[in-house]
């Protein structure tokens, strides 16, 4: 695709609403669906370790569509590429709504994660395309704002539509958006100077990336639950992933016409903010993953309760990104994004001080200062990636850039859990080998506990549920102490990263 051949024209505004609302439909969608697992599985009668299937099938989708985005983008076009994409994702909500056992549900939601994971790439490329340079800030700002609010808003909305109707509703809202965002982007998206290039399709290429990356999803969404190294299946499938995605990268530098262009890691800022990249979703992801399973099983949450927490502590975004979009190119990028790191990292500090019986204050806090962080971050990142590419690698190099951080929120995602299952196993055998029934102070709690439950044998029962508790909550510590170190060196990268040119302006990624 030439640089004149990537420019759209038509309605701004019009265009902006459709991508914005398109995005924001599919962001939601990733985390909606988490809090109505328990609801799917009681309707379908379905198995607590396979109901995971119904999350498992849409990443897979998702994330071997995603870094093919910008070839298609090519070979369609942006408008044919992007309503499709939307009317795929609508089409297969409604589907969703109507399964009728978890099989037919899994085929449905694995269909909608391949429009899913085109719309947002797609997404940024066109407002990319089509606004003026100088115009990049508040319009990378608002798409930002929507991809960052949505996976805040999902477990609200879904407990809202479960507790008023039933899980249904939460794929049959997407329909009427839907159709509303796909007129809307037929109506203003104009690519006039679109040719379709004519070039070879890289059927190697395709295959081995979605045999590659689906394999790899699947090993880091089933890789704690089945054991890891001691599930045959796990085996396979991490050596399939590791030999078609190592045999695709070979390809694709050799390739004449990749499905994926590789040699984009050349320029040294793209390189560094999608490494950067990478390790932001690691922490956000697996952040986000500890702190609601803290609130679910140490505060006792409910899923709608944990989602208002993470939506007052996020609500600073919405100052916070549009000054940013607007007044960001007044300052070098790397001096925001490196505040913004610092600022993640004291989030997550802060987080490792978890405790049992905190106040909603003291939970909310660490989102505060993550939600701040975050905005200093992810829109000048996006800019340093690609400013310096030309209009003709954007669509390829977004849909890469997409990836690192859902491959980061994957790996994150799968560590985390592994590690609490580990680290609450030692925190459990240490501290039972420290509280000894013959203890003084032990003794003397186990009295009290037995004098105010009338049994001795509830006391000890009581002092092993505090135990685990403690246990539950040093792990959930521990982990977050872990992403602490591993986001900080982030640090490094921005040393690596290139000083914006003037009149250089951000645009924002999912």
């Amino acid at each position: 695709m030439s640089p004149g051949d990537s420019e759209i024209t038509g309605s701004k505004a019009v265009l902006t609403i459709a991508v914005m609302g398109a995005a924001l439909m599919a962001v939601i969608d990733i985390s909606i669906v988490n809090v109505a697992l328990s609801d799917i599985r009681a309707s379908f009668g379905t198995p607590l370790d396979q109901i995971a299937w119904v999350s498992t099938g849409y990443m897979m989708a998702n994330i071997v569509v995603i870094p093919m985005t910008g070839w298609l983008q090519r070979k369609f076009g942006y408008r044919r590429y992007f309503v499709a994409s939307i009317l795929l994702f609508t089409t297969s909500s409604a589907l969703c709504a109507i399964s009728w056992n978890l099989p037919s549900l899994v085929v449905f939601r694995a269909l909608q994660g391949l429009g899913g994971g085109a719309i947002i790439p797609t997404s940024q490329a066109i407002l990319f395309a089509r606004y003026p340079r100088e115009e990049h800030g508040m319009a990378g700002a608002l798409f930002a704002l929507g991809a960052i609010t949505g996976p805040l808003l999902g477990p609200t909305l879904g407990g809202y539509l479960i507790d008023l109707a039933s899980w249904h509703w939460i794929f049959l809202v997407n329909v009427p958006v839907g159709l509303m965002v796909a007129a809307l982007a037929w109506r203003g998206i104009q690519q006039p100077g679109h040719r379709d290039p004519k070039e070879p399709i890289d059927r190697w290429g395709i295959g081995l990336l979605a045999v590659g990356m689906a394999s790899l999803q699947y090993v880091l969404e089933e890789g704690n639950r089945e054991g890891w190294l001691d599930s045959k299946t796990i085996l396979v499938l991490g050596v399939v992933a590791v030999a078609a995605l190592v045999t695709f990268i070979v390809h694709e530098l050799e390739a004449p016409h990749p499905v994926v262009d590789l040699r984009v890691f050349a320029n040294r800022s793209y390189a560094a903010s999608t490494g950067l990249n990478f390790l932001l979703g690691t922490a956000l992801f697996s952040g986000s993953l500890l702190y609601s399973l803290f609130c679910g099983s140490v505060m006792h949450y409910s899923a709608l309760d944990i989602g208002m927490l993470f939506l007052k502590g996020s609500c600073v975004q919405i100052l916070v990104m549009p000054l940013i979009g607007r007044f960001g190119g007044r300052v070098d990028a790397r001096w925001l994004i490196g505040w913004g790191v610092m600022m993640t990292c004291l989030s997550l500090w802060t987080n490792s001080h978890l405790a049992a019986g905190m106040s909603d204050t003291g939970l909310i806090w660490p989102i505060f200062i993550r939600s701040l962080g975050l905005g200093f971050v992810f829109i000048p990142l996006s800019v340093v990636a690609l400013s310096d590419l030309p209009p003709a690698q954007r669509g390829n190099a977004a849909g890469l850039f997409n990836l690192t951080r859902e491959l980061g929120g994957s790996i994150g995602t799968a560590w985390m859990a592994t590690m609490l299952t580990r680290h609450a196993q030692a925190q459990q055998t240490y501290l039972a080998e420290h509280v000894s029934r013959y203890d003084p102070t032990t003794i003397d709690q186990i009295r009290m506990l037995g004098a105010r439950l009338g049994s001795q044998d509830a006391a000890v029962a009581v002092m092993g549920q505090r135990i685990s508790l403690q246990a539950l909550t040093r792990a959930f510590n521990e982990g977050f102490l872990t992403l602490v170190v591993v986001f900080a060196a982030s640090v490094l990268l921005v040393f690596l990263l290139k000083r914006p040119e003037a009149g250089s302006a951000p645009a924002a990624a999912h």
